[in-house]
């Protein structure tokens, strides 16, 4: 019981730091450093709304890990769980320091988000590893896509916002392929759909709100 409490503070802080830290430093330099971005005052607006899309995914990337680290069956599934939270926080401060440069604001629909997605990844922990594992491979497949439509609207000429992008990928793509050789559920084609129109939805509200 104390190794559960233990953790459900950490969950709770790392809840507070998510959410209410204005900034949150990064380990690494974020990639858009020495980059240039030129665009235009329309292409602003609609970068901004994408970089918050994917800021309010890294949010829920940050809720689904501490969940399924709370509850996770075994001492190495838990682990790999903080690990990969440490790492996503890259993500979060790169897609934050990107608003900030865009001087707008990440989605105020977060702490839903960040709630509904650590009650899923507790839930999907307590059942099993393997289930919580592939729940991981099958969300970070989701966010690659998003990340790859995402670049194709993107231009040339905002190399800054391209090469965090293209970053965040590589590093969605890898936890995915870990997740699953760590033995982790390929969930089937239905999950994996229903779960790209709930991604669709969540997208639509981030962009705007």
């Amino acid at each position: 019981m104390p190794d559960f409490f233990d953790s459900l503070i950490i969950s709770i802080d790392s809840a507070r730091k998510t959410l209410l830290v204005p900034s949150i430093d990064s380990p690494r330099p974020t990639p858009a450093q020495g980059k240039s971005s030129e665009l235009t005052s329309e292409q602003i607006k609609h970068i901004a709304g994408l970089m918050r899309v994917n800021h309010a995914g890294e949010v829920c990337a940050q809720a689904l890990y501490q969940g399924q680290a709370l509850t996770a069956q075994s001492a190495t599934v838990k682990q790999a769980m903080i690990d990969a939270a440490e790492e996503e926080v890259d993500h979060l401060a790169w897609c934050q320091q990107r608003l900030n440069e865009f001087d707008s604001h990440p989605s105020l629909l977060n702490p839903l988000f960040y709630a509904l997605s650590f009650t899923l990844g507790a839930a999907a922990s307590a059942i099993s590893d393997k289930l919580s594992l592939g729940f991981v491979a099958a969300t970070e497949e989701q966010v690659c896509k998003h990340l790859r439509e995402h670049l194709t609207q993107i231009p040339e000429t905002d190399k800054k916002t391209r090469a965090i992008l293209e970053e965040m990928e590589a590093d969605e793509a890898k936890h995915a392929t870990n997740a699953l050789e760590s033995g982790g559920i390929d969930f089937p084609a239905p999950i994996k759909q229903t779960m790209s129109l709930i991604a669709k939805l969540m997208t639509k509200t981030a962009y705007r709100i």
